[in-house]
């Protein structure tokens, strides 16, 4: 098998404090997360990532990474010390992780020392328990209606609340609920909205409006989570321009709600019949000798 360069797949330093471990993990899982990501092989980058964060999270597990691992490269053929036996485990599940990763700490709870092998004694840990994370992604109408949702996890259905103010990268609690007796740790990931752009509790909505009114201003009906609002658009408004809705994005947990902003989107006439043309050479005229 080939070594694994599991700090490599996360693109952290193997002095990097655990906390950095953790953002940067946080960052590719949901960039390469199966729900947001088709692109193909997202699916195999994100067992991976997962497999590297297994390791590095665990504190004994990378000590005994690093010990071992200091003198390979990423991609040497791998073969595990003299003398090691490797003992199968029948708790858990490791079917999401590579032989490497099984050869180092068994196919599943608890898992060998790898080092034992130079003692001539091989050692069992019994599980311990230990944290886990893993991934939710919800849609926009999810978040909103709050409540609880089901996530598939190992082979059960766990119920998880969603409390009021969650965001993209929002991490929920379960005490208790990994095997063992360990946490287990949700990441929220939201799906791309077709009517709504999501940063944070922000929200962004693009309108159309003809070029008549952009220049001449009017009033304009825009949906919002709760409804239909007017709003007021002043004449001579640009492309790209954003009008503020205070109020009108999701909820936060103070009680408070984050803000919409309508992103105007100026529609340009593509095709235009005779009179039309005449009149818009007319006020090219007009523009010019003003």
């Amino acid at each position: 098998m080939q070594y694994k360069d599991y700090y490599k797949i996360l693109g952290v330093s193997r002095d990097s404090k655990p906390d950095d471990i953790r953002k940067a993990y946080r960052k590719l899982a949901k960039q390469y997360h199966p729900d947001i990501n088709k692109d193909p092989g997202a699916e195999d980058k994100y067992k991976e990532i997962n497999e590297a964060y297994e390791v590095l999270k665990d504190p004994e597990k990378r000590q005994k990474y690093d010990t071992l691992g200091m003198n390979w490269q990423a991609g040497q053929d791998f073969t595990p010390p003299p003398g090691w036996q490797h003992v199968e485990f029948n708790q858990g599940s490791a079917g999401d992780f590579s032989d490497f990763f099984n050869t180092l700490f068994g196919g599943g709870g608890g898992f060998q020392d790898i080092f034992s092998g130079f003692t001539g004694k091989t050692r069992f840990h019994q599980p311990m328990p230990r944290d886990i994370e893993t991934d939710l992604t919800l849609s926009l109408d999810d978040v909103i209606r709050g409540g609880t949702h089901n996530l598939k996890f190992n082979n059960r259905t766990l119920s998880v609340r969603l409390p009021k103010g969650i965001t993209e990268g929002s991490q929920i609690k379960l005490p208790g609920k990994n095997d063992g007796g360990g946490d287990i740790y949700v990441n929220i990931h939201i799906k791309q909205d077709k009517n709504f752009e999501i940063s944070g509790h922000d929200l962004t909505r693009e309108i159309k409006v003809e070029t008549w009114d952009a220049v001449l201003g009017r009033d304009i009906s825009v949906e919002t989570l709760t409804g239909n609002v007017t709003v007021k658009m002043p004449p001579g408004i640009q492309d790209g321009q954003k009008l503020r809705l205070r109020g009108k994005g999701l909820p936060k947990r103070d009680g408070t709600n984050g803000d919409m902003y309508v992103k105007i989107k100026i529609n340009i006439p593509r095709h235009l019949d005779s009179k039309q043309k005449e009149l818009w050479q007319e006020l090219a005229k007009l523009s010019y000798n003003h």
